[in-house]
């Protein structure tokens, strides 16, 4: 049976090593070579072409993520699993547009380790539950923050509130608004209250701001 051929990429040796004797006992994954930062894990990938290459992102000279782009444009055949400390949902989108094939904590078991390699070497991906709960609840965030939006977008403001809307993205007062449109001032704060209430925003800023991006005005 052929072996999973690995490549390490940290700058920490300390870290190398860890990977190393985690692994050691694995009769089918074989260690074969070991970055030192991203350039370096980019050059080990076209020397050894390695099935995985494991690598942090935060790394000297080209970072984790860099180095997958560029493995995966010019070495398709060898897969990413990134290991890393950063589980933030920023560092998780730069990840999955780099089209990694797995993503770890540093805490990971050494039994998921493991799995995920095998998974990955078998064709498949393998994020850890905690980068995957960010993931879903991320997904669905954005998903909710689209609804909203295109909720608002059928909210129906009558002709005039309209017309104030407008007057007031473009900085007028209640005062200047009610003497352009020969209207009371009274009036004039009743829609303002009314077009507050449908939008659900609770002061003129946020009102400005909804405006312009749902394209009111």
């Amino acid at each position: 049976m052929s072996k999973i051929r690995i490549v390490i990429a940290d700058d920490h040796r300390v870290v190398r090593d860890g990977i190393k004797s985690i692994l050691a006992d694995e009769n089918d994954i074989e260690i074969i070579g070991e970055a030192i930062n991203g350039t370096d894990a980019v050059e080990k990938v076209e020397e050894l072409s390695p099935d995985i290459l494991i690598t942090d992102i935060s790394m000297p000279e080209v970072s984790g993520i860099e180095a997958a782009h560029i493995i995966n444009e010019q070495y398709p055949d060898t897969k990413v699993i990134i290991l890393s400390m950063h589980e933030n949902e920023g560092y998780i989108n730069k990840v999955v547009e780099a089209n990694v094939a797995g993503y770890l904590g540093k805490e990971v078991e050494k039994e998921e380790f493991v799995l995920a390699i095998r998974n990955v070497a078998d064709g498949g991906k393998y994020f850890s539950e905690n980068i995957s709960k960010i993931m879903i609840d991320g997904y669905i965030r954005k998903s909710k923050q689209k609804q909203e939006r295109n909720d608002s977008q059928h909210i129906h403001l009558t002709t005039r509130e309209r017309e104030i809307l407008k007057l007031v993205v473009d900085g007028n007062s209640s005062k200047k608004i009610a003497d352009t449109l020969y209207i009371s001032t009274r009036t004039v704060e009743t829609h303002r209250n009314n077009i507050m209430q449908k939008l659900n925003v609770k002061n003129s800023a946020e009102l400005v701001r909804f405006a312009i991006e749902n394209k009111y005005v």
